[in-house]
């Protein structure tokens, strides 16, 4: 019995050690964790005003919001925000954004507005340190130049940002390249993972936070639907990681969202 006692501490050990998350910079604003941050910006259900849009992005900082964004390349390496790999439910284009040139880009409206892909740079600039940003980077072909060019824009960038993605490579890209960059691992519960685009085999470890020891996230933020009796989760916040909760609407358990989770993203409408 001993030796079974022994192995299950060793296990256990072994279980906590590959959660632990990363050492939150010492210099990082507390107005970074504020409670609520819009999902793509403050858009409209009825996409009057289209999500990742300008319109959506200044709503959201006249409001007050910090704002949870997407970015994905352009064939010409551009960086936009955008969250699909295909323009065809925002744009009405089977395209891949990933063989369209920002020129291209340009000839679509999203939504039936007169609404255009915004620049990266552009969000920046209008965005300038009013409210904080929780920064997407897509799983795109090419996750290096992403990255990159990424990380040389917040650089110049004044105001409070965290980044984060669903790909562990990402999130290891910013662990060893920007240590200061407050990062986060995306992730989702099993009855949820048919509506995100992400590989099983991505989704087994993620889940299971077995890379979290190559990439030692600061938070984990999580569908918050399937959060529930995930001891994970409870114990990555015990060893003093930060909860995010995605998506959350006026429908939801909006309670006991803020019971479970540091900070909330919500959408379709105002908390």
């Amino acid at each position: 019995m001993t030796l079974y006692i022994m192995a299950g501490i060793v296990i256990f050990s072994i279980y906590i050690l590959m959660l632990l998350p990363g050492r939150i910079p010492k210099d990082v604003d507390d107005q970074l964790w504020m409670s609520y941050y819009a999902h793509r910006g403050l858009h409209n259900k009825d996409k009057s005003i289209p999500e990742n849009s300008m319109t959506a992005f200044k709503k959201a900082v006249h409001a007050g919001y910090g704002i949870e964004m997407d970015l994905n390349l352009t064939a010409d390496g551009k960086i936009i925000v955008f969250h699909d790999d295909n323009l065809f439910r925002l744009c009405g284009v089977d395209k891949l954004i990933t063989d369209c040139t920002l020129d291209e880009l340009e000839k679509y409206n999203l939504e039936n507005t007169e609404e255009k892909i915004p620049l990266f740079e552009d969000v920046l600039r209008l965005v300038n340190g009013q409210v904080p940003l929780i920064v997407e980077l897509k799983s795109t072909k090419n996750i290096e130049e992403l990255c990159s060019k990424t990380a040389e824009m917040l650089d110049a960038y004044k105001g409070l940002y965290c980044v984060e993605s669903f790909h562990p490579l990402i999130v290891r890209w910013f662990y060893k390249n920007r240590p200061d960059v407050v990062r986060g691992q995306l992730s989702v519960g099993r009855k949820s993972l048919k509506d995100i685009d992400v590989k099983l085999w991505q989704w087994l470890l993620i889940i299971s936070f077995g890379t979290n020891f190559v990439t030692r996230p600061h938070f984990m933020a999580f569908y918050h639907g399937d959060a529930h009796r995930k001891l994970g989760l409870s114990l990555f916040h015990l060893l003093t990681g930060r909860l995010v909760g995605w998506t959350v609407q006026d429908t939801d358990d909006i309670e006991y969202c803020k019971k479970k989770f540091d900070v909330i993203i919500f959408e379709y409408f105002e908390p």
